[in-house]
């Protein structure tokens, strides 16, 4: 992942139409530096630089973000919203089933929408969205080590 530098992120958020603040840089900055993120951990981050900002106003710069299309927001069954940069393609997600972790899956036939449903009742599909649930590699590793020393898993 490629970390972007301040004036990339300040003309992002001023491309979109956003009046740029410090908030906003550094909710975007936060959001960059690991993909997936939850407002938790983007509070945790934005509240290192910016030691007045509550988590309602960090919520609220989300909010703004993803509508202006900077961010997305997923939410995997079972977890907290998350967040990510990687806006400007429809690609889908792999989440752990044990430790939780996600990671991006390119688009399953290479272009938007991906996937085309049966019957569409008349909608007119702009994206699709899928989430592939399983093991990641780490959590294999521990459960083959449990399973050869028969150790029981969490």
């Amino acid at each position: 992942m490629t970390v972007a530098t301040t004036e990339e992120l300040s003309d992002a958020i001023r491309g979109v139409g956003l009046r740029l603040t410090a908030p906003r840089l550094a909710v975007l900055r936060a959001v960059g530096e690991k993909s997936h993120v939850d407002a938790g951990t983007v509070f945790e981050r934005v509240l290192a630089d910016l030691p007045d900002t509550s988590v309602q106003a960090v919520y609220g710069v989300l909010s703004a973000l993803t509508d202006a299309g900077l961010l997305r927001r997923i939410e995997p069954a079972g977890s907290p919203a998350r967040y990510e940069r990687r806006v400007d393609d429809n690609h889908h997600h792999i989440v752990c089933t044990r430790c939780g972790a996600i990671n991006d899956v390119d688009c399953v036939v290479g272009h938007a929408p991906c996937l085309h449903p049966g019957n569409a009742s008349g909608y007119t599909v702009q994206t699709a969205e899928v989430t592939f649930w399983g093991l990641c590699p780490a959590c294999q590793d521990e459960v083959a080590r449990a399973e050869n020393t028969a150790e029981p898993v969490s």
